[in-house]
């Protein structure tokens, strides 16, 4: 069985979507401001978009506050950047409710796997899910997420989860891999660019935790 290749196939939808000279609607859930910085620049010319933060996993309160400002931030320097710019709509962002508990259940008995185990799995089909029922409720054309932009998230497992919640909701879920093409490496300098603050971990207590370990175990 050959594998999905997911920036081909954003490229062909691009490529349809420009024929019909249409600029769509994107409901784009963000983990956070610099994994956005290059979906935003990217997908602008192409959609109007608005940014769903919504990320219950983060721990504490105080890194999810600290995420979300940098998130607003963001947008209104590219929205500023651009605002005469014919081909790019302004961007919007709506915050999502932020109740850990929400990702605590999803997460119960999956505590002491790795990152990037089955616990990630169903934090990731969290967070979709509500990204694909708001878009939905919304009235948005597509929804997709910021995050197969990280090397270190898995794209064919991603996007699986997006289709599935898509059909679940009745909304067209946005193929992706944002990383190839030098995505990521673009990411990283529009947050050098914009100055925002870069986390050293994905977001909940136990990718924290398995973070602070790995910093303990390098030698000084």
């Amino acid at each position: 069985m050959n594998k999905r290749n997911y920036q081909k196939e954003l490229d062909k939808k691009l490529e349809e979507l420009q024929k019909e000279e249409k600029m769509p609607t994107l409901f784009l859930h963000s983990c956070c401001a610099p994994c956005s910085s290059y979906v935003l620049e990217y997908l602008s010319r192409y959609f109007e978009i608005t940014v769903f933060y919504y990320n219950p996993n983060i721990y504490p309160p105080s890194e999810y506050e600290e995420r979300t400002s940098e998130q607003e931030r963001l947008i209104r320097e590219f929205n500023r950047e651009r605002e005469y710019e014919a081909d790019r709509h302004l961007i919007h962002f709506v915050a999502g409710t932020y109740v850990p508990d929400d990702f605590y259940a999803a997460a119960k008995g999956l505590e002491q796997e790795p990152e990037g185990g089955a616990r990630c799995t169903e934090c990731f089909k969290l967070r979709l899910s509500e990204a694909a029922r708001e878009a939905k409720a919304g009235g948005f054309d597509f929804f997709t997420t910021t995050l197969t932009i990280s090397p270190l998230k898995d794209a064919e497992r991603l996007n699986r989860i997006g289709e599935e919640m898509g059909e679940e909701y009745g909304v067209e879920f946005l193929p992706s891999d944002f990383k190839k093409r030098n995505g990521y490496k673009r990411s990283t300098e529009l947050s050098r660019e914009h100055a925002l603050y870069r986390q050293n971990y994905c977001g909940c207590v136990f990718s924290k935790r398995e973070s602070e370990a790995r910093s303990a175990e390098r030698p000084e």
